[in-house]
C-alpha cells in the first residue's frame, strides 16, 4: 500500500513556485492535524514573499506563523486556511475534531498546528468568507490604534483586501463621513455596491479625524497627509518589503502636527495590548465578517493551478489586477469548481460561494 501523501506549496526562487508532494504531517501533544479546504492568498505580502523582495533584517520577524523552509526561499508562506479538524492529541485538541476551523496555516493540504491556533467559525459562515479573517483582523488592529469614535471622519486609502475590510468593520459604527480612496474606478465601483463611498485621489474631503493608509505606495501617503486634519493620526498598515516610498514631510506636516503611526498585527494595538490577546483579537475579527465581505473574494481555483496563479501575481499580470483575495481550493472530489479565469469572471459581489 502506498504511504499517503499530501501536496505543499513551495516558492523555490524569485517569482518560481512548484507544488510537492509530502507525508502527512503528525500532530505532536496539544496540536491537530488540519485536512485544508480552502486556503487564501493575501496578495500584497505573499506577491512579495513569493518575488523574494523581504528584505533580510526582517526576515525573521516576517515569518508566516505555520511556515515552512526560511525566507526568501525555499518556503512555504501563507497565512489563510480553513479546513476540518481530523485529529488531535491532547488538552485541548481532542474536542476541535471534525470542526471547521481557521488558523494562520498557509498552501498545504494537511498542517499541524497548536489547538490553541484554531478558530472554530460560527455558525453560518462560509469556510471562503472566514479566509478574511486575517484581514479582517489587521483592520481592527489599526481601528484599536487609530482610536476611531463615535462621529468621527475616517478616510480609507487603498481599496486592497486589507483597505476593505478595514472600512467594513469602521462602516460598523456610527461616524459622521466614511471615505474610501482608490484610483481604480471598476474598484470604486464595487466599493460603492457595498453600501461604502469611494473617491478618486484628490477628491476626498480634508480636515478628517483618522486616516487609515493601505495603498502601499508614496502616492497614497501623500494623500493621507492631504486629507488629514490638524493633529490627526495616520495609521500606516501597508507594508513595503524593500521599497522606500518618498514620504512628504515638508510643507505643513510639522506645522499641522501629523503623526504617522505603525500598524503591526504582530502585536496587540497599543491601546488594547494590557487587555486583548491576539487570539482574542482573532477570534473577534472571525466573529464580525458579514455577507459583504464575500464580495473581496474575487476568484478561486484548485490548488493545483496555484504556482501559475502565484506566479502571475507576483509579476503584477495585468490579467489579475482585479483581484482582492483568491481562494485555493483544496478539494479533489465533485465539490471542487472549474478553474477560475480572470478576464471572464463574474463581478465579485454576484460570485456564490458553497
Amino acid at each position: 500500500m502506498e504511504a499517503p501523501s499530501s501536496r505543499q506549496f513551495w516558492t523555490v526562487g524569485p517569482g518560481r513556485g512548484e507544488l510537492r508532494q509530502a507525508s502527512p504531517p503528525r500532530p505532536a501533544d496539544g496540536e491537530v492535524l488540519v485536512e485544508t479546504i480552502v486556503s487564501g492568498i493575501s496578495r500584497g505580502t505573499e506577491s512579495m514573499v513569493h518575488r523574494g523582495d523581504v528584505p533580510p533584517e526582517t526576515a525573521e520577524l516576517m515569518r508566516a506563523p505555520h511556515q515552512l523552509g526560511e525566507l526568501p526561499h525555499p518556503v512555504s508562506h501563507g497565512y489563510l486556511n480553513v479546513g476540518v479538524v481530523r485529529d488531535g492529541q491532547g488538552e485541548g485538541a481532542a474536542e476541535l475534531v471534525g470542526r471547521t476551523v481557521f488558523s494562520l496555516a498557509g498552501h498545504r493540504e494537511h498542517v499541524a498546528v497548536p489547538a490553541e491556533d484554531c478558530h472554530p467559525l460560527p455558525p453560518g459562515c462560509p469556510p471562503e468568507r472566514a479566509l478574511l479573517a486575517g484581514a479582517a483582523e489587521t483592520g481592527l488592529n489599526a481601528l484599536w490604534e487609530a482610536g476611531v469614535s463615535l462621529g468621527d471622519r475616517v478616510t480609507v486609502i487603498g481599496g486592497g483586501m486589507i483597505g476593505l475590510a478595514t472600512a467594513l468593520l469602521a462602516d460598523r459604527m456610527p461616524l459622521e463621513r466614511l471615505e474610501v480612496v482608490e484610483v481604480d474606478a471598476a474598484r470604486r465601483q464595487l466599493i460603492d455596491s457595498l453600501g461604502l463611498h469611494a473617491l478618486p485621489p484628490g477628491r476626498a474631503s480634508t480636515d478628517r479625524d483618522v486616516v487609515l493608509h493601505s495603498s502601499a505606495t508614496g502616492a497614497g501617503l501623500a494623500e493621507a497627509l492631504r486629507v488629514a486634519g490638524d493633529d490627526t493620526v495616520i495609521v500606516e498598515q501597508s507594508w513595503y518589503g524593500q521599497h522606500h516610498p518618498d514620504v512628504p514631510l515638508g510643507a505643513d506636516f510639522h506645522a499641522r502636527r501629523l503623526r504617522i503611526v505603525a500598524s503591526q498585527v504582530g502585536e496587540v494595538a497599543q491601546p488594547r495590548r494590557l487587555r486583548r490577546t491576539r487570539r482574542q483579537r482573532l477570534q473577534l475579527a472571525l466573529s464580525l465578517l458579514d455577507e459583504r465581505f464575500d464580495a473581496l473574494l474575487t476568484g478561486r481555483s484548485p490548488l493545483e493551478d496555484l504556482p501559475e496563479v502565484m506566479d502571475a501575481l507576483a509579476a503584477e499580470d495585468p490579467t489579475w489586477s482585479g483581484t482582492i483575495c483568491h481562494v485555493v481550493d483544496h478539494r479533489t472530489d465533485q465539490l471542487s469548481p472549474v478553474r477560475f479565469k480572470p478576464e471572464t469572471a463574474e463581478p465579485p459581489h454576484r460570485q456564490e460561494h458553497p
